[in-house]
């Protein structure tokens, strides 16, 4: 018989090989993505301090529509760009969180761009 691995354990192997390269400081903090089913999150983290500076997600009250499409992710990639900016974020490092850079996940990063988030 084949032993098949578990999909969310290789993806934790492989976001863990990624954080052992990246890490976010105060001057250019993380940008952690973590993709759901149904929804999409992403983060802006400073692991220095270990504290999380800008949130946004698919579940927040203010956002509309259906959390598990690309159209969404953008959304949230846009809002997490605004609110990292009105902190005074405006350069920061991209984590994927081991998944794919592909569909929702590339979405995000790419309307966090439009909206000014340089990486």
């Amino acid at each position: 018989m084949f032993k098949k691995d578990d999909k969310k354990k290789l993806r934790s192997k492989r976001h863990l090989r990624v954080r052992r390269k990246i890490s976010g400081t105060n001057e250019r903090p993380r940008l952690a993505v973590y993709r759901s089913a149904k929804n999409i999150y992403a983060q802006i983290i400073d692991d220095v301090k270990g504290t999380t500076l800008v949130s946004a997600s698919s579940v927040d009250k203010d956002f509309q529509g259906v959390g598990s499409n690309k159209e969404a992710a953008k959304v949230v990639g846009q809002t997490i760009a605004k609110k990292a900016i009105e902190k005074g974020i405006k350069e920061v490092v991209f984590d994927r969180g081991g998944y794919i850079y592909h569909g929702r996940v590339q979405n995000l990063a790419e309307g966090a761009r439009e909206a000014g988030l340089e990486f």
